[in-house]
């Protein structure tokens, strides 16, 4: 298997590519747009073909470049159903397999809360969580159907009662930090860490974040995985 971490500065964003050595088939998770040469360039030089392109969310802080690579490369692009993205390949289901080869794939999580169609993808020990779990935070609940007393069930009834060492791969950190586990935000983790339901919902409602700058273009651009604002 083929793991690479890639970091985008200008949105603090992670991109995750994950490839099959066999059959040289890979997966790019939250690709921004403009770290599109690099993922070409990286595909190349490993002799990968890319077959999906995977949003974990229609992101409001940048652009997904996935519309851009189906174009160039041919991959599919796919996001969470309940993201109702306009033009997407694959609408993903809670449980749907993403098939790498008949030993490799990538499995579904539905975990709404930062947004309704928020979706984590797990590979092996490795659970890819977007912006639902962050190392010591989580996501915003405060815009595109976001809630808090779900993301708080999305948290504990599911991404935390994978196995205490599965490996925690965020969407974002603002700090340096690129890798957690399971166990750690389970009990360090400071808005979530031995917090009830109620005490996490008032965390959420009181963080009074500012918008994110590129959130009008961000959202209708990524609904159409991207590609709208390649063109124009």
């Amino acid at each position: 298997m083929i793991f690479k971490q890639l970091f985008d500065e200008e949105s603090a964003s992670y991109t995750y590519l994950i490839a099959c050595t066999e059959t040289r088939n890979a997966v790019l998770i939250d690709p921004v747009n403009t770290a599109i040469d690099d993922y070409i360039a990286l595909l190349e030089t490993h002799d990968l073909t890319l077959k999906y392109a995977l949003d974990t969310h229609v992101h409001a802080d940048h652009i997904t470049a996935s519309g851009l690579l189906k174009r160039l490369l041919g991959c599919q692009t796919a996001v969470g159903i309940l993201c109702h993205a306009n033009n997407a390949d694959i609408e993903i289901q809670d449980g749907e397999i993403l098939a790498l080869s008949d030993f490799e794939s990538v499995q579904a999580i539905a975990t709404a809360g930062h947004t309704a169609g928020s979706i984590c993808f797990l590979w092996r020990d490795r659970v890819f969580t977007g912006d639902t779990l962050l190392i010591n935070g989580c996501g915003r609940t405060d815009f595109q159907g976001g809630d808090a007393a779900t993301l708080f069930d999305s948290i504990t009834q599911l991404l935390f009662t994978l196995p205490d060492n599965t490996l925690v791969y965020p969407g974002h950190d603002y700090t340096g930090r690129y890798v957690s586990n399971i166990a750690q935000e389970k009990t360090s983790n400071a808005r979530l860490a031995k917090k009830t339901k109620a005490e996490f919902i008032e965390i959420m409602d009181n963080l009074d974040l500012p918008c994110p700058r590129l959130i009008d273009i961000a959202v209708p651009a990524n609904r159409d995985c991207g590609v709208l604002a390649q063109s124009s």
